[in-house]
This record gives C-alpha cells, structure tokens and sequence, in this order.
C-alpha cells in the first residue's frame, strides 16, 4: 500500500462555537488523483487553508510526507512541496503569459536577482516546459488579458507548477469553463507526474468523476464518506446529504444534465 503524502489527524477549526471543519482525518497517498466534494459550507476551502498553512487548526495534526507540518508557516510549507491554485485569479493581467510563468520559475531557481546566467536559463528552460505541458506554447507572448477564462486557469496551474510541488491543491480549478475547457483541464491534471499529488475542490462532478481515483465527500464540516467514485454514487447518505433525495440519478453514469454542479 502507498505510504500517504498527506495525512490529517483529527484536524479541527472553529470560530467561536462554530466548528468549520470538525475533526478530519484523512490520508491522500503520494500520487493520488483525490477530490473533495460537498454542499456549500460543508469546510472544503477552509480545510485547504488548514493543509497550505493559511489559516491555524485549533486541533489535530497534519503531517506532509511523514513530517508534522501543522505549526509551519504558509511559506515553510510551501517550501516543503505543497502549492496551490485560488478560486479567484491572482495573475499579472498586462504581462504576458510567459512573464507570468518566468516570475514563478525564477523565484524557485533563485534567479530573479542572481547575476548568474546558469540559473536564469534554467528558469527560462522550466519557463517554456511548463507552457508545453499545460497547453500554452503557442500562447507564451499574449498578455494574460487577452486569454479565455479557461486559458487563464491553464497559467494559474502553470504557476502552481513552478513551485515543484509534491501537493498540487486545486481549489475550483474548472469554475466559470466551458465544457470544452473543462475536458481540456481534466486531460491536463491527468497528465501530470506520479510525482504531484493532486487533491482538487470542485462542485463540477463531471469533472470530479473524470478525474478523481478517490473522494472525500464532506458535510458540515465532518467527513461523510471516503471512497472511490462509484461508491460515492452509490452511497444513500451522500446522495441526501448532496442533493436531498429524490435527485440521486444526477450521480449515475450517463444521466442527469451533461454538466452537474452542485452546491
């Protein structure tokens, strides 16, 4: 069995009397494709805020690799492999695609203020890989303004990539795309190396479905199941918690509306 990457024990944040995520554990194996899915509230972004260090737990632990990394800042851990994409864009609109990949790229290899030509052609070298890999080769001088929404969500990924991560964390990756655009992530986050474990938050169970080997399902702040994504269809408890009764065909195969978004 895969050692995990990421292991949460009893992870807990509340807000006076209020508890948003309410004793998490859970354990993402190095290399997984693993979503968390629920209804709104239920604490999935702010369990990522817990994992990137963004936000403290007010219990529990969380381990990255084996290490506890519960009391790191959100840089150290950074450092240590976890990166991550936002809701909403953070991108530099008037740079072009590729200025806003090389700053990511050259903060890694140390090489935005280094007078050393080695590093800054490794940067340039990481640069145009990365473009390759998400898609955006042909794209590397257009302004990030000029591009889709799904385009710009290809850059952010870029960026989380620069990093070198070994915990890619996407939250609502495929918010706002096109069905096209959202075939076309799933195809890149499947591409990605063994080596980046992916954990996603996305209310699109198309997407969800297409690319996620294993899912959390989570419900006012609790883990409600985890399992693979047919025992999440087939599962009476999430189907009410989800989508209340009555509704469960949107989780078969083939039925229901070609793109579900719930929550």
């Amino acid at each position: 069995m895969t050692a995990p990457l990421l292991s949460l024990s009893g992870v807990t944040r509340s807000f006076g009397a209020l508890r948003a995520v309410d004793d998490v554990t859970l354990d993402v194996p190095a290399g997984a494709r693993h979503a968390l899915i629920g209804p709104n509230g239920a604490g999935k972004s702010t369990l990522f805020k817990l994992v990137t260090g963004e936000m403290p737990v007010t219990a529990g632990r969380i381990r990255l690799a084996g290490q506890d990394v519960t009391r790191l800042s959100e840089p150290q851990r950074a450092r240590r492999g976890i990166s991550q994409t936002l809701q909403h864009s953070s991108l530099f609109l008037s740079q072009t695609v590729e200025q806003n990949v090389l700053l990511a790229a050259q903060r890694r290899h140390g090489s935005r203020h280094s007078p050393v030509p080695r590093r800054q052609a490794a940067a340039r070298e990481r640069t145009r890989a990365l473009l390759a890999d998400v898609g955006l080769a042909d794209r590397a001088t257009v302004p990030v303004a000029a591009l889709s929404h799904g385009e710009r969500r290809q850059v952010e990924v870029a960026l989380a990539l620069a990093c070198e991560p070994t915990l890619l964390l996407l939250d609502e990756p495929a918010a706002g795309m096109s069905p096209a655009e959202s075939a076309r992530l799933v195809d890149l986050l499947r591409a990605l190396p063994e080596s980046v474990t992916v954990v996603v938050v996305e209310h699109d169970l198309d997407v969800v479905f297409a690319l996620a080997r294993s899912v959390t399902v989570l419900h006012l702040g609790r883990v409600l199941l985890t399992g693979t994504p047919d025992e999440v269809r087939g599962d009476t408890a999430v189907q009410e918690a989800y989508l209340g009764t009555g509704r469960e065909a949107l989780f078969l195969d083939g039925a229901g509306p070609a793109r579900r978004e719930v929550g």
